[in-house]
Order: C-alpha cells, then sequence, then structure tokens
C-alpha cells in the first residue's frame, strides 16, 4: 500500500483514507476488554445500526482524556503518517454525530500531515452546509441532493429548473464555495446510472446520451467531481456485496467508447480552462416549458465555458438563446466543432437531452 500511495504520488495523484469512525465490529478487542469505556452502551439510533458505536463525548476523568477520539487519533495519525495519506473521508458522519470529535480529528490527520494540502470530507446525509465551511468540522461534504436531482432527472422525469440550479450552483443553499461540495452521479451504495437507466427501460443510444449529459453537468457544476468506478465508460453490472471487477472489454464497443472519451474532455477542461479554477457561475437562460437551462463559468481573465442543457425530448432546431455572455467564436467542446454567436444571442441545434459545452475562443 504504501508502494502504491508513493506511485500515485509520482503521477500527480493524492490519495484518500476512507474511514468508519462512528462504529465498530461487535468482535472488537475494545468490546471485549470494556464496551462502556469506547462506546455508547446503546445504540443513538437503532435504525441506522451497524455495530457498536464510540463515545466520543465520555470523558476519563482519571486519565484526563477522551478515551474514543484518543483512539481514533491514533489510528489518524498512523494511516496519515506512515502512509502518506492525502485525506480522509468520514463514513456515516451524522451517525456520528459529534462536531467537536470531527474537528480534533481533522485537526489530529493534519498536524500530521504537516504542510502539504490535505482534504476531509463527510458523508453526511442529507447534506447541510453547516458541517463545511469557516465553522464546520470538515472541508467538504457528499453532496447527496445533486446525486438524487440529477438522477431523476436522467431516468424518468424533467427537473424543476430551480431544483436543478440549487445543485448546479450549491452556493444557493447556503454552502460557501466549490471546495465543500463533493459532486456525483455514482457511488457504492447505489447502481451504476446505466443499470438505473436500463430498469427505467431507456436503453442503447438513448441511455448514453443521457449519460453523457449527466457527465456534462457533473463536470461544469460548482464543486469536486467524483466518478465511481466504471462511470466513465457506462458500466452495467448490478451491484455485488462480493468482489467487483471492472469489465474493460466495454471500451471496444463504439458507444462505451464515446462516452470515455467524452469524460476524458471534460477532465482535461477542468484541469486545463482557467474557467474552473474558480468558483464564479451564472445562470443566463431557462425555459421552464422546453426544460432547457444555460450557465456559465468565468473568471476575471476572460476565460469563459458555457453550459446548455436540454432535458427535454424534443429537439430544438435553430434555436436562439439570448444574453449570450460573450459575442465571437465559441468552439463545442464535445464534438469538436465552433458555432458563432453575435449581438448577444446564439443559434444552434439541440438534440433531445442533449449538452452542448461551449469554450470562448478569445
Amino acid at each position: 500500500l504504501k508502494f502504491l500511495i508513493d506511485e500515485c504520488h509520482g503521477r500527480g495523484i493524492r490519495v484518500f483514507k476512507d474511514g468508519v469512525y462512528n462504529h465498530s465490529e461487535q468482535s472488537s478487542p475494545l468490546t471485549q476488554i470494556d464496551h462502556d469505556y469506547w462506546y455508547h452502551h446503546d445504540p443513538q439510533d437503532p435504525e441506522l445500526n451497524w455495530g457498536p458505536e464510540f463515545n466520543y463525548e465520555f470523558h476519563d476523568p482519571v486519565l484526563d482524556t477522551f478515551p474514543a477520539r484518543r483512539f481514533i487519533g491514533e489510528v489518524l495519525r498512523h494511516w496519515v503518517g506512515e502512509y502518506h495519506f492525502d485525506g480522509l473521508r468520514f463514513d456515516a458522519a451524522r451517525q456520528l454525530d459529534n462536531f467537536d470529535a470531527m474537528r480534533w480529528l481533522v485537526g489530529e490527520a493534519k498536524r500530521t500531515a504537516g504542510d502539504k494540502p490535505f482534504y476531509s470530507v463527510a458523508e453526511y446525509l442529507p447534506e447541510e452546509p453547516s458541517v463545511t465551511g469557516m465553522e464546520g468540522p470538515v472541508d467538504g461534504v457528499w453532496h447527496d441532493t445533486f446525486f438524487h436531482t440529477m438522477r431523476r432527472a436522467l431516468c424518468g422525469e424533467a427537473p424543476g429548473l430551480e431544483e436543478l440550479k440549487d445543485v448546479i450552483d450549491g452556493r444557493r443553499r447556503g454552502f460557501l464555495g466549490a471546495v465543500n461540495l463533493v459532486n456525483y452521479l455514482n457511488n457504492h451504495d447505489h447502481e451504476h446510472l446505466m443499470v438505473e437507466l436500463g430498469n427505467a427501460g431507456i436503453l442503447g443510444e438513448e441511455a448514453f446520451r443521457r449519460a453523457e449529459l449527466g457527465a456534462a453537468v457533473l463536470f461544469t457544476s460548482v464543486g469536486i467531481p467524483m466518478l465511481w468506478m466504471g462511470e466513465e465508460f457506462g458500466a452495467a453490472r448490478e451491484k455485488v456485496m462480493t468482489e467487483e471487477k471492472l469489465d474493460w472489454t466495454l471500451l471496444a464497443n463504439p458507444e462505451n467508447r464515446r462516452l470515455f472519451e467524452v469524460h476524458k474532455a471534460l477532465i482535461h477542461l477542468r484541469k486545463s480552462n482557467s474557467a474552473f479554477h474558480g468558483e464564479d457561475l451564472s445562470f443566463f437562460h431557462e425555459d421552464a416549458e422546453l426544460s432547457l437551462l444555460a450557465w456559465v463559468r468565468w473568471n476575471g481573465e476572460g476565460a469563459r465555458v458555457v453550459t446548455i442543457v436540454n432535458f427535454s425530448d424534443s429537439f430544438l432546431k435553430d434555436f436562439t438563446i439570448p444574453n449570450f455572455p460573450a459575442d465571437g467564436r465559441w468552439h463545442e467542446w464535445l464534438r469538436d466543432f465552433d458555432l458563432e454567436s453575435a449581438d448577444g444571442r446564439m443559434t444552434l441545434d439541440m438534440g433531445p437531452r442533449e449538452a452542448r459545452v461551449l469554450v470562448h475562443q478569445a
């Protein structure tokens, strides 16, 4: 594992440690030594309980220490100090339910990491702005509302535009900025998007078009995009609780390869275009009847990237969008062609359930 992390670092890849710190197995040695010293006697929430829950509130007056905090703090110092992890994820943080303890544990991990960047994120469902930011215990939170909103939009009903805007720019919901949100269309707790699309009777080219639409929204929203393994090329195997390996042979199929190349292009755009290096985003056109929304990412240096999404089943021929952010030439990033805007207007075709990502050519 140390060798793997070093090799990742040599390639510019940071590695995070996912930790279950709100509970342990019943077989843990700590439960056998003195259960009530480290754990709550009874579950705090019996309906969401997966084992003995650490009691971060209990203070030992003799040793002047919080036993559970001290134990998990030593665990984190070991992983960060010995293995050089670059970040930490708290599993089931709402069940842990102690911001003071989380703040102390993150502090221990960051002090061990030293001067290098260290990112902490929590799975706190449903997410709240109070978990992050100036007063929150962690840097970021899994943006589960983004997942549920986009999953409904891609697999069934057209979304309400205000609801969609709230997850594209989570600052509308009270989050401070991009590092506070981790956006995703899939994670290990859910089925792959392609499985859910198939369950909804959406197959073949239509399914891949919707997956591409979802990727365009994911990578151009405010927040850090997260991919679940295989999502980038349309994995469609149902989730199992045993070993699961990726089916790389899918990349031989043109539609899977196309989706893979779209993800590569969007990752390259995120890394190379300075419009995504800040947090500026504004919605400049919407049409609730057509389920169409357009927004622009920009920065003070003149970089602009426009995303237009058509969540309807209608083909929009020679459709004109007013209030376009800038006149001139725009490059369609996902399909490699140019368009022109003039007098604050852009005219283009939009297929059903399709996205356009337009990069301004200065």
